[in-house]
């Protein structure tokens, strides 16, 4: 999908220079417990399905949208894992754009279907094991771990 219209207006105006951008990041569950993980294009790295938030959308409206555009998924926000950013979610992309995100992240669990490359953000969708999980940056790994942890608050890093 790529940037945004509303990022891209911002973009044309502060050029690469860095942008505070809210964000929401899914840990989906299947049945198994599986988790499911993106490998994404732009980095080849795997990571947590989501993305930008759009203004007027409210952060579980734009988790469902995000999720749906790169996985083909419907899935059902249960809690809000936790909220992220500093130095970790501090990102340089390949255009030169940079970003400090604030993720709002949650835990789901899918409504049924099998996922599905479904945008150009993805090159490959699957489901490991919590104990099996391939190398991935830690903003991913951490938050794939507060959501294992099944508490029912939200965590907050200080």
């Amino acid at each position: 999908m790529g940037i945004s219209d509303y990022l891209s207006t911002l973009r044309a105006k502060i050029g690469h220079d860095l942008l505070l951008t809210p964000g929401v990041a899914a840990v989906i569950f299947n049945d198994a417990g599986h988790v499911l993980l993106q490998l994404r294009s732009d980095d080849g790295q795997w990571g947590l399905p989501g993305g930008a938030m759009e203004p007027g959308e409210e952060p579980a409206e734009s988790l469902v949208r995000e999720v749906r555009e790169e996985t083909a998924l419907e899935v059902v926000p249960e809690r809000i894992v936790g909220v992220y950013s500093g130095p970790d979610f501090r990102v340089r992309y390949g255009n030169g754009d940079e970003a400090m995100i604030v993720s709002i992240t949650f835990a789901c669990r899918a409504l049924g279907g099998e996922p599905r490359v479904n945008d150009d953000e993805s090159l490959e969708l699957r489901y490991f094991p919590p104990d099996a999980l391939p190398p991935m940056e830690s903003r991913h790994a951490m938050r794939i771990a507060d959501a294992l942890r099944n508490d029912p608050g939200a965590r907050f890093r200080r």
